[in-house]
This record gives structure tokens, sequence and C-alpha cells, in this order.
């Protein structure tokens, strides 16, 4: 019996999601008294580093067909990873992959299945894990009752820890059916910090009246090391790209930061943002609906506002150096 650990590397490279799901995962198997697997699909860099995040062990399926991600293709490597390893539990995380993958994962292995918790489980009288429901307003209690379970973790939920040391990859093979997608061209975003794993977020919306005045944004965000975003309505009208929309219809994020400038606070945009742990919102508008659920809040003109934001940290940052 052990718990597994899908940890996603596109084009090579371990994202910080997946050290997380490995911690997450660690956390698991201690709760049942197991070992920790992890499972890597194709050339990974540095995939015994996860031992360092809990991993007694790294498997990892070098198979040509898993180059590009195709959902069949990994839910079934998945799978026959974890009948091979033995494991009650998968674990990954909740993201496009995971989105992706556990259900198809659970149906293949007659699992039942949790996704986007945002709990350790509890195993006494019943294997039970919690996650938010109705855009966070409250949180539903799951127990799982087949043999076999699959979980996938909110991302920024269960900070990365490091304890342990690296551990040793072994190549495993597994049947993979053909594949039925064939990828054409991928576009990726570079340079950027992935919206769903930042930390820090600086966002606008339509009070900053058009994409001309958006410098200042960028200019507060480089300099905290900040992700950008924007509302639905910036991304519609083409002000910003829509890979930067947060909210119920765009990128769900919960980072430690998020600071709002110019945005009335729509529901559909709180439900994208609500798991922040801290909210700072930025309005000239007093009644804004996002005060009531801001954190701190500064009635004002964004564009006196910001610029002397700016200001105060470029004086605080010089004053460390």
């Amino acid at each position: 019996m052990s718990v597994l650990v899908f940890a996603e590397s596109p084009s090579g490279k371990l994202k910080k999601s997946a050290f997380e799901a490995v911690t997450y995962g660690k956390k698991v198997a201690d709760a049942i008294g197991t070992d920790l697997v992890a499972l890597t699909c194709g050339p990974v860099e540095g995939a015994e580093a996860l031992g360092k995040a809990g991993a007694a062990k790294v498997l990892n399926i070098a198979d040509a067909s898993l180059a590009k991600f195709d959902s069949q293709c990994y839910a079934a490597a998945i799978a026959e990873a974890a009948n091979q390893a033995g494991a009650d539990v998968v674990v990954m995380a909740h993201n496009s992959y995971g989105k992706s993958l556990a259900g198809r994962v659970a149906v293949r292995l007659g699992a039942s299945c949790v996704s986007g918790v945002n709990s350790v489980p509890t195993v006494d009288g019943g294997f039970k894990v919690k996650k938010n429901v109705f855009s966070g307003k409250a949180v539903a209690e799951y127990e799982l009752k087949a043999a076999k379970k699959v979980l996938s973790v909110m991302p920024n939920t269960f900070p990365v820890e490091e304890g342990g040391a690296d551990a040793t990859v072994e190549a495993i093979s597994v049947s993979l059916p053909a594949p039925r997608i064939t990828v054409k061209e991928v576009k990726t975003v570079e340079g950027s910090v992935p919206l769903p794993e930042a930390d820090l977020v600086v966002s606008a919306g339509r009070g900053l009246k058009g994409p001309e005045n958006w410098g200042m944004v960028e200019e507060l965000a480089q300099l905290i090391g900040a992700a950008t975003a924007c509302s639905r309505p910036v991304a519609d009208v083409g002000w910003r790209p829509h890979h930067e929309h947060v909210g119920q219809t765009g990128v769900a994020i919960r980072p430690n930061l998020y600071i709002a400038i110019g945005i009335s606070g729509a529901i559909q945009h709180l439900a994208g943002v609500n798991s922040s742990k801290t909210i700072v919102v930025i309005n000239k508008d007093p009644e804004a609906p996002f005060f009531k659920a801001a954190d701190y809040g500064i009635v004002g003109d964004a564009f006196e506002v910001v610029p002397r934001l700016i200001e105060s940290v470029k004086t605080f940052k010089a004053g460390q150096n």
C-alpha cells in the first residue's frame, strides 16, 4: 500500500504545483501510515529533487507518446503506475492537468474521487476530506468509501516543505493506448509566473480607463515580484490577454496577496479570487462591493493612489539596500 503523486512536468520541467502535490501527498501518506511515491512522465529535469518534498522514490515513464499531453494516454499511464506501485491513493494538483485527469484516473481504478481538496484526510471513522463549495462560500466534507481514492489538491494551499534528501529515480514501462489527439502546435506564455502558482498578484479592471494606463500596474507588479491579472471585461475588450483573466469564468487563484485596482468586485470575479489569503482593494467608489471582501481597502483614485504606492515601495526597497 502506498500513495502515488503525479508530478506534472510540461516541457520537461517540474512545476511548483508538482512539489506542492508531493508535500500534500506526504501528509496523506503519514496520515494513513504508508510511503509516498512520485510519478513523472517523459524526460524530466531534476526529478530526484521530489525526494526533498517527501517522495520515498520517483517512478518515471519515458514513453515518447507522453511528450505531448494527451489526457487519455496520461490517465492510462497514471492508473497503471498506481497499480504497479500498489497505491491506494492517487494525488495530483488541481490545475489544468489535474482537472483533465482526476476523473479519468478514478474511472480506470474504480476509485472514489474528490477534486479541489484543501485539507489533509482524516482517517478515524472513514477516509474524509474537505473542499470549498458554492464559489468558496461554504466547506463540504466528503467521505470516500471505495478501496482506492483519487484526490486533486488546490494550488497554493499547502506550501512546499523540504526536509528529505534526493530520491532515486526508477524507470518503469506501462501499456498505453494509441493517442487520439494530434498536437500540432503548443503556445505558452514565457517569462512570467503562471497565475495559479503566483504568491502575489496585482490585478486591475475597467477603472484604469484604457490599456495605455496599464504601465503603473506592471511597474507595481514588477517591484513586488507579482504576477499581473485583470477582470473579465478588460480581457473581453482586448486591453489585456485572456490568460490574465481571473474570476469564475477565468483563472481561479489563491495567492498570499491579491491587489485589486479599479475592480468593482462582481460576484463572478470574487468567485475566482476569494480564497486569496489577503485582499487589498483600491477603488474610488466607497460603495464598491469588493470592499466587503477586502482585508484592506483604499478609497481613492487609482491614478493617484498607485503612483504613491509605487514610490513607497521604491523608498522601502532603497532603505533595505
